[in-house]
């Protein structure tokens, strides 16, 4: 039986053992996930497809420029075959820097700017975060772009994902210094990448999330998959285009302030009550900004989707939200978008 996350269906093919990566595979489905809720309401027809076809696409950048990663292969539409690793929960046994064949449980944040719906802005809101901490002498202006990527941890398996500062992460991850230095200057490297090849289609790539893991070897291996939009943040012209979209929305409901209030107060969230419904017409909109954004991204035609311009001047008229300045900055093309 498959195991099943908020956007993706896991199976197990063959079961890694301690010494020896097994084989999985990712089912992409059309569920999305904002604000720590599990499956939402609705489904987002193609969303599926349009991110397992990225997530194909960047893999082979990646393997390009030498990225060491668990990609096996891409079997359309919606499924990718990858090395499976063991899963070692911290909170049961602690990991150590010799350990080998195993998830590394964090989420590894990269920032290129902090833009508006960033978790940035809200933390250092609610004193969380100083400017100093992202190496900034005063709080930043939505739109800020940083003199260098901001690397940032949460932890991957506790229920809610929390962010920790690098000691701590380094001890979830069982990472000794120079682990941590590598696991960083990857993060970065991938960063470039998917920078690039956004930037080639006048996209800004604000950040994103990658996670790893240590092979049978103990090397560095990229897991899960980078650069879709539901793990970057992209933007066209200063209009989000990914799942942003849907935070948007959610925020202008309050529910992102009522999940922070329950958050507080330690509430399980298997009692928080269940989100509204989006509108129609959203749904349609979203579908047809991730059909547009892979077609342009990978070069694919699949569906003949609506050029991207297009879709998300509709979005703003359907739901509009903020909008940052400088998405596609000077000198940089529109290959493939209008």
């Amino acid at each position: 039986m498959p195991k099943r996350f908020s956007t993706k269906d896991l199976v197990a093919r063959e079961e890694p053992t301690d010494t020896r990566g097994g084989l999985g595979s990712f089912t992409f489905t059309d569920d999305y996930s904002v604000f720590h809720f599990g499956k939402m309401p609705d489904r987002v027809p193609d969303k599926g497809e349009a991110c397992c076809r990225i997530a194909a696409f960047n893999f082979g950048l990646l393997e390009r420029a030498g990225v060491h990663h668990h990609f096996r292969g891409f079997q359309p539409p919606t499924r990718m075959e990858f090395v499976l690793l063991r899963v070692l929960d911290p909170r049961l046994r602690t990991l150590t820097p010799g350990d080998v064949n195993h998830l590394i449980p964090l989420q590894v944040i990269f920032r290129n700017t902090v833009p508006e719906g960033s978790s940035v802005l809200r933390r250092l809101r609610l004193g969380r975060l100083t400017p100093q901490d992202i190496g900034l002498a005063e709080p930043p202006e939505p739109g800020t772009v940083l003199s260098r990527p901001l690397v940032e941890y949460t932890t991957k398996l506790e229920e809610i994902d929390r962010f920790v500062d690098r000691a701590e992460a380094a001890a979830i991850g069982g990472l000794d210094d120079g682990q941590q230095a590598e696991l960083e200057a990857r993060t970065r490297e991938i960063d470039e990448i998917v920078t690039a090849h956004a930037r080639g289609l006048g996209l800004l790539h604000a950040d994103g999330k990658v996670e790893f893991g240590r092979d049978d070897r103990g090397r560095l291996m990229l897991v899960d998959h980078a650069g879709t939009p539901d793990e970057a943040r992209l933007l066209l012209d200063g209009a989000h285009v990914g799942k942003q979209v849907l935070r948007d929305h959610y925020t202008a409901t309050g529910l992102q302030g009522r999940v922070e209030e329950w958050v507080r107060e330690g509430r399980p969230r298997s009692t928080w009550p269940a989100p509204e419904p989006l509108p129609p017409e959203l749904v349609e909109l979203t579908a047809e900004m991730y059909r547009s954004l892979c077609e342009a991204w990978t070069g694919v035609k699949v569906w003949g989707a609506q050029d991207l311009d297009r879709v998300l001047a509709r979005l703003a008229e359907v739901a509009p939200g903020p909008r940052e300045r400088g998405a596609a900055g000077p000198g940089t093309s529109r290959k493939g978008m209008s």
